[in-house]
């Protein structure tokens, strides 16, 4: 049960009047030509696939889950070979990839919102393209031409599937602990040996291939991160023709039985002499690896999107036909037996949180993804080092903030259907289920805390938050004047000072006792994550302020709804901010005999 619509009107939206992509790729060459309509169409299409190929297929995936036949083979759910056979067929693997490789060419901030929609209807089977994706950009970056030449156009046209094998048994986040060895061979390839776990996608039947990155270390390595080399090891070596040829010595060993997220294959992978070949330089394949993790945090930030508007739009229309009980204020429908529970006050305030959350987090993922763009393509070099910039801060932002909301959305969707949304045939108990993995994987969500304020803050002095910081002065400078605009204006200014003060004395304490970033890093995340919610509702409830006298009802929900983030949700920092300044003392002078 259960429904999925595109929201493209919200969508268009954030693109083109929030955003003013338009406009704004005239600044890049080689998007120059792109118009509103291309664009427009594109997701347009988009939405059908995924409402009506992927979506039908979600509970499907849950139900049945992947299965391990023996000897490395894993069979997916009903229907999800044959929806992606469709999904290549359409070229949507191609939609964001370099036209030098069979590439549509198109913007990230394109591809983004086609990531959206993938998640909302099915993130299980979003995972397999979405890894591929990734080491298409980890190939594309860093990949030597060969291997750009043998890999690319494969991974690009779908034909081929990816994969990132970083964790092992012993070890997690802590890269540094990892055993996998490569070995050099005569003709300049290597052997690879050791187990990876928790790889997601690693073994399929929707794909000819599956081109692993692969982290391991070298004879000769130094200990810890320094020592880590990246190579690509394919399931099937590529024959001279380029197609897949012998079988290599990768092979699945067994598959994970999860909480959530069964349509996709969690394995264990074995590598015995595996042969791959180096992807950059020995001993730095962190280096290489981190575009494609970076890539995989912005991607889970879309996954917590996707199940946040995925839970909004099933509890909206639940809490619209299901009755229960009369209004406190009077019957609501007084033809019916009882009122509909949205004319209750709670069932409005988990209701409009989704909706806060959800608008709010496609405003911020859609403009990352525009900087993304700017940063490789924008004409002007300033340009692209600021962009730059922004996307290493605010990437921990979008991973953790964004799936910490989607596991509050999708446990507020439950909520709003009682009873039934504790049972699996209505649907809302999987996004629960799905959206938690999100906290963890791709570095849990503490590890992005760390990441923020430890090296993205801390680490040079707060200089990229200055520049987050300065967009958000230079629109209350522009903005604080008008009276219309101070019930926005005041409290993102008083957000906006209260961090830059956090941040100073936290990084003071943490000069004297490094725990105290330990600390701090999550409410300072929150608190952070909530300065760029009220930076971007802000500059929505502008524009439809300025939009609310056309008659168009969508502006006045978008400004009903600002004014609930910030009349409700804002607040959180009030806790969040001295969480953040009651320092470690409490946590690290507690004998651990005492625990």
């Amino acid at each position: 049960m259960g429904q999925y619509t595109a929201p493209l009107r919200d969508m268009q939206f954030v693109l083109h009047e929030l955003l003013n992509v338009e406009g704004e790729v005239k600044q890049m060459p080689k998007h120059a030509d792109l118009d509103a309509d291309t664009i427009n169409q594109v997701l347009e299409e988009a939405g059908k696939f995924c409402s009506e190929v992927l979506f039908p297929l979600n509970q499907v995936g849950d139900r049945e889950g992947c299965t391990y036949a023996g000897d490395g083979v894993v069979t997916t759910p009903t229907g999800f070979k044959e929806a992606y056979a469709q999904y290549v067929e359409a070229g949507w693997p191609a939609l964001g990839c370099d036209p030098d490789f069979g590439g549509q060419g198109l913007p990230a901030f394109v591809n983004n919102a086609l990531y959206e929609m993938l998640n909302s209807a099915n993130q299980a089977w979003t995972m397999y393209p979405g890894l591929s994706h990734g080491a298409y950009e980890c190939l594309h970056a860093h990949g030597t031409p060969e291997l750009q030449k043998t890999y690319l156009p494969k991974i690009v046209s779908g034909e081929w599937t990816g994969t990132m094998c970083l964790t092992e048994p012993h070890c997690g986040t802590d890269l540094g602990l990892l055993r996998t060895k490569a070995e050099p061979n005569a003709d300049g390839s290597y052997a690879l040996s050791g187990t990876k776990i928790f790889i997601s996608a690693g073994e399929h039947d929707m794909a000819a291939n599956i081109v692993h990155l692969v982290l391991a270390r070298l004879p000769d390595a130094p200990p810890g991160t320094k020592g880590i080399s990246l190579f690509v090891v394919p399931k099937f070596v590529p024959n001279e023709a380029g197609e897949p040829g012998q079988r290599n010595g990768i092979k699945c060993g067994s598959i994970e039985h999860k909480m959530g997220i069964h349509g996709n294959s969690t394995c264990v992978m074995n590598l015995d002499g595996a042969k791959g070949w180096m992807v950059g330089e020995p001993n730095k394949g962190l280096n290489a690896m981190f575009v494609m993790m970076n890539a995989a945090r912005l991607g889970v930030g879309m996954q917590g999107l996707g199940l946040t508007e995925i839970a909004y739009q099933n509890s909206l229309a639940y809490a619209k036909e299901r009755l229960q009980m009369r209004a406190l204020t009077g019957p609501k429908a007084p033809e019916k037996a009882a009122d509909p529970i949205i004319v209750h006050p709670d069932v409005r305030r988990m209701l409009l949180t989704q909706k806060a959350w959800a608008e709010g987090a496609r405003a911020f993922t859609y403009w990352s993804a525009l900087q993304i763009d700017k940063e490789l393509s924008h004409s002007d070099e300033t340009g692209r080092k600021e962009a730059a910039d922004l996307v290493a801060l605010l990437t921990p932002i979008i991973k953790a903030f964004l799936t910490d909301n989607a596991f509050e959305s999708t446990n507020l969707g439950m909520q709003v259907y009682g009873g039934h949304g504790f049972i699996s045939e209505w649907g809302m108990e999987q996004y629960v289920r799905d959206a938690r993995i999100n906290q963890i994987y791709e570095g849990t969500n503490t590890i992005q805390s760390l990441d923020l304020l430890g090296r993205k803050v801390l680490g040079d002095m707060g200089a990229k938050l200055k520049k987050f910081g300065k967009l958000v002065t230079d629109f209350v400078e522009a903005e604080g004047i008008k009276p219309e605009m101070q019930e926005f204006v005041n409290p993102l200014a008083d957000i906006g000072d209260k961090m830059q003060k956090l941040t100073m004395e936290i990084g003071m304490k943490a000069m004297q006792n490094p725990d105290e970033v330990g600390a701090a890093a999550v409410p300072y995340l929150r608190t952070a994550g909530h300065l760029v919610f009220a930076y971007f509702w802000a500059r929505m409830a502008r524009i439809a302020l300025d939009k609310e006298s056309s008659g168009d009802p969508f502006y006045k929900s978008k400004l009903a709804t600002a004014r609930f983030y910030f009349a409700k949700l804002l607040p959180e920092t009030a806790t969040s901010i001295r969480q953040a300044r009651a320092g470690s003392k409490t946590l690290m002078e507690v004998d651990e005999a005492l625990f």
